[in-house]
């Protein structure tokens, strides 16, 4: 596993990914998209597993779902589980939020 820190601080992160929006970051070769309800930071794959759609385009619904703007298939973002669609799931990456900033964990390649 390869571990990233995002930000210098709690508040820095909390406004780097504002709550209910989506961001893209860069993190070595990967890109992820993250969002935020509360205090909880959610990570997954940037682009829709079923057309290759970049989901920092979409939205989050307030069942915790992010919804890819193409084809509108859902996806939970805490366990990556299609909730509507035919694909895979959406792939979620491990996230902590400390006094810090974010650590983010990804898998190595």
């Amino acid at each position: 596993m390869k571990t990233f820190i995002l930000g210098h601080s709690k508040e820095e992160v909390l406004r780097l990914v504002p709550e209910n929006s989506i961001r893209l970051v860069q993190l070595g070769e990967e890109k992820i998209c993250l969002t935020r309800k509360g205090e909880t930071v959610y990570g997954f794959e940037a682009f829709c597993p079923h057309r290759r759609v970049s989901l920092a385009q979409g939205f989050v619904t307030p069942f915790r779902e992010v919804v890819c703007p193409l084809h509108q298939y859902r996806f939970d973002i805490k366990t990556g589980s299609v909730r509507l669609g035919d694909c895979r799931d959406l792939q979620v990456f491990s996230t902590e939020l400390t006094d810090v900033g974010l650590k983010i964990l990804l898998p190595d390649q």
